[in-house]
């Protein structure tokens, strides 16, 4: 039973990191940062996976893409991070990370908590995002632009949109919440049992 509980995981970190990857893909193109639905799959998998499987979907999705396999939303390969758009993939780690870890900390999770988990976990993307845009185009690509612009084009363009789709995030995690802990449930128990 702790195999199999192991091994669904194991399948979660796998389903999210690809979520994410296909999120890429569905975007509007934007100068310098593209809008991109991926954000959406950041949100589901702290709020349903918890902190160690949210963050560790999110690093498998960057590992596969700095290996070379092109699912970012420009290509892959270990020179992305050289791209000003890879500081938001940092933060989508880092967000899965805090989401889950604030999840994890109440009994049962209502609406209010899963929203309150990912605006904080949208302000930590986009507070890792919006100074390495400004440093990957100011020091390495050497295209020099302003705090303001970078501003503009990194925060602003996409901020709005990236909070609804947080409260929209919110109301689809509460609704599947339960499915996912029971399942982890499951798993702590198991592991309890065979402690034994």
């Amino acid at each position: 039973m702790f195999k199999r509980q192991s091994t669904l995981s194991l399948v979660m970190i796998a389903m999210f990191a690809a979520l994410t990857a296909i999120g890429a893909f569905i975007k509007i193109p934007l100068p310098v940062v593209p809008f991109t639905l991926q954000i959406v799959f950041v949100f589901l998998a702290g709020c349903l996976l918890g902190s160690r499987n949210g963050l560790q979907s999110q690093l498998v999705y960057i590992g596969v893409g700095l290996v070379g396999l092109p699912v970012f939303t420009q290509g892959g390969g270990i020179t992305y991070v050289l791209q000003p758009t890879f500081g938001f993939l940092i933060g989508f780690a880092l967000a899965a990370l805090v989401i889950g870890f604030m999840i994890e900390r109440v009994d049962t999770p209502t609406k209010k908590h899963f929203i309150g988990a990912n605006i904080v976990g949208l302000f930590i993307i986009y507070a890792v995002a919006v100074p390495y845009l400004y440093v990957s185009l100011n020091f390495w690509l050497h295209m020099k632009t302003s705090w303001s612009h970078i501003f503009v084009v990194g925060f602003l363009n996409s901020i709005v949109a990236d909070f609804c789709l947080a409260i929209a995030s919110a109301f689809l995690a509460e609704r599947l919440y339960k499915v996912f802990n029971s399942a982890r449930t499951l798993k702590i128990v198991n592991v309890e049992r065979e402690n034994v």
